[in-house]
């Protein structure tokens, strides 16, 4: 008896597992990557202090100790690669490139130290934070400033011990659903797209420089540019006509300072 009324259980089975096999699976969504700034969305660049952005404006890049803007899609802005100005205390000694065991100090920025990108997996752990804090502050994606740092090191360090750290960085911006900002560095453009795993790029300046085209031909239209009202090559309506010209620029004073200093200086392109 228990036989008999085991086979027909069997046989519906048998049924089930063939009908199953039969039917395809469920399509699954593809993975969704990082939301990438909108294509030509008006910039605003305010390393210099936050404030609420002129009409038009889509994009706006603020530091990470500032609040992101919820209704603009927002870039946060890290310095990856050597310290920021009043926060040399928050890193270790080792961690700091050192000449005669002295640190070496960014010729450019004179409050700022070149941090030993030989050590990339201790920085990331310093970084990694800051990074996460972004995306948990309302970041859609995070810049990271000073790659070519390894420039101006005389040789102590390389392209490579950029790139390594920008990996760890770039991984884990996207880990946290950010996208990953290239912060200028023309010549390494290809490099970091394609190894460091960068989405888009934030450069300074490429109409000045003549090297637009070198972002441009990595990221095409996801190339957010900023210049500067001191170092302005031609009038800014012919820089705006330019097709070199990132069709996201902005036109800033040189210290990024607020709408409310005489100074200010905020123009795009029509």
């Amino acid at each position: 008896m228990t036989v008999r009324r085991a086979l027909p259980l069997l046989a519906a089975t048998a049924l089930l597992l063939t009908g199953c096999a039969g039917q395809s699976p469920p399509p699954h969504d593809p993975p969704v990557g990082p939301r990438l700034p909108p294509v030509g969305g008006q910039l605003d660049y305010q390393l210099g202090g936050a404030y609420d952005p002129p009409d038009g404006v889509e994009i706006v890049v603020r530091d990470r100790a500032a609040a992101s803007d919820d209704e603009l899609y927002s870039v946060c802005y890290v310095n990856g690669f050597q310290t920021q100005p009043g926060e040399l205390d928050a890193w270790p000694d080792d961690l700091l490139l050192r000449d005669d065991g002295e640190p070496v100090i960014d010729p450019d920025w004179p409050d700022e130290v070149i941090l030993d990108t030989r050590k990339a997996a201790e920085i990331a752990k310093i970084v990694g934070p800051w990074i996460r804090d972004c995306a948990s502050d309302g970041f859609d994606a995070v810049e990271f400033d000073n790659l070519d740092t390894y420039t101006r090191t005389d040789g102590a360090l390389s392209r490579d011990d950029a790139l390594n750290l920008a990996t760890l960085l770039v991984d884990t911006a996207h880990d946290v659903g950010l996208a990953a900002g290239q912060k200028n560095a023309a010549e390494d453009a290809s490099l970091l797209h394609t190894r460091a795993g960068f989405d888009f790029a934030v450069v300074e300046e490429c109409a000045a420089y003549e090297e637009c085209s070198a972002y441009t031909e990595v990221y095409g239209d996801h190339v957010l540019a900023i210049e500067y009202t001191d170092n302005l090559p031609r009038p800014w309506d012919e820089v705006c006509a330019d097709p070199d010209t990132p069709a996201s620029v902005v036109l800033r004073d040189r210290d990024l300072v607020t709408p409310d200093d005489p100074a200010y200086v905020f123009e795009t392109c029509e």
